[in-house]
């Protein structure tokens, strides 16, 4: 049986009755970690080259977001002929597991992440979220969502609730983000689960396209990789945004402000020492010290390799 998650734009309900097919990826995420890069990556590999029969947001849309029609989303995952690779932000322990199909979770820094949701939610439209959801669901259930916790103005204020939040309320905070990637995490050993890293996309991006490549069964040379990264690069992709970007046109104030250049550190302005202490002992409490280096430094940095 799997863990509900339900918030305002997404509900993993709608993954009962997914017909699968041998082969597929799914995608699954912490928001901000790398989705859209990773879903880049694929189609790069799956389409060799830059060259899509589609928006990258339309091939491979969100299953579980409640912004869109859930018939209208499953005709566009029935009617493909290519491989499929489908995006969700759902942890593995929500969503169903089958042996012929590869789980590809991404990680990142969680403090990086949330300087980066925070750019995120600044830059959405909510009232054409909510108007988007009152087409596809509608929004008569709003009062039975997991209450959300208000937000502070204060950023520091923002990361002490980030880090001290306990329960699923939909929004992202430490203990959920660690717990998504430590769904993976149980599941690395298995021959198709495979954990990246953001930081790793960062360092050598052309090495985890193959890398990716080679979890995928596709075959490509390191000339090919190098060559594909290029078209995946950040800058690369915000230049497309309109193609790349998910919900491109639909929610956001900015399209191309979605591929920010988010860097590394950006909370270290936001935090004492006591603040750190505090962090650092909530992530002690959550998972074991293996992944709480990856969850941090990424495979390159760290040193451990999820694949063993």
């Amino acid at each position: 049986m799997t863990v509900r998650y339900r918030s305002l734009i997404t509900d993993n309900a709608r993954w009962d009755g997914f017909e699968f097919r041998a082969s597929d990826i799914v995608i699954s995420t912490p928001p901000k970690c790398g989705t859209t890069w990773t879903q880049m990556l694929c189609a790069l590999l799956i389409f060799d080259g830059p060259e899509f029969p589609g928006p990258l947001g339309e091939i491979s849309p969100w299953l579980d977001q409640t912004v869109r029609n859930l018939d209208e989303v499953r005709s566009i995952y029935r009617d493909q002929t290519h491989r499929r690779f489908i995006k969700t932000h759902t942890p593995l322990d929500g969503i169903p597991i089958r042996d012929d199909v590869t789980y590809v979770v991404v990680g990142r820094d969680p403090r990086d992440l949330l300087v980066s949701m925070e750019h995120h939610w600044a830059n959405m439209d909510l009232d054409r979220v909510l108007a988007l959801r009152d087409e596809a669901v509608g929004n008569d259930d709003l009062d039975t969502l997991p209450a959300r916790p208000p937000v502070s103005d204060d950023p520091v204020e923002r990361f002490h609730e980030y880090v001290r939040q306990t329960e699923y309320t939909g929004a992202v905070n430490l203990r959920g983000v660690l717990h998504h990637l430590d769904t993976g995490w149980k599941r690395r050993d298995a021959g198709n689960v495979a954990m990246f890293h953001y930081a790793d996309y960062t360092a050598d991006l052309p090495s985890e396209l193959g890398r990716l490549a080679r979890v995928l069964g596709i075959a490509v040379t390191e000339t090919r990789a190098r060559e594909l990264a290029d078209e995946a690069s950040l800058s690369r992709m915000r230049t497309r945004a309109d193609d790349v970007a998910p919900n491109a046109g639909a929610i956001w104030k900015d399209t191309a402000a979605f591929f920010r250049s988010g860097g590394f550190g950006e909370w270290r302005t936001r935090v004492t020492s006591a603040d750190l202490d505090e962090y650092d002992a909530a992530v002690g409490a959550s998972v074991d010290a293996d992944l709480a280096q990856w969850v941090h430094r990424g495979r390159i940095a760290s040193g451990i390799d999820p694949a063993g």
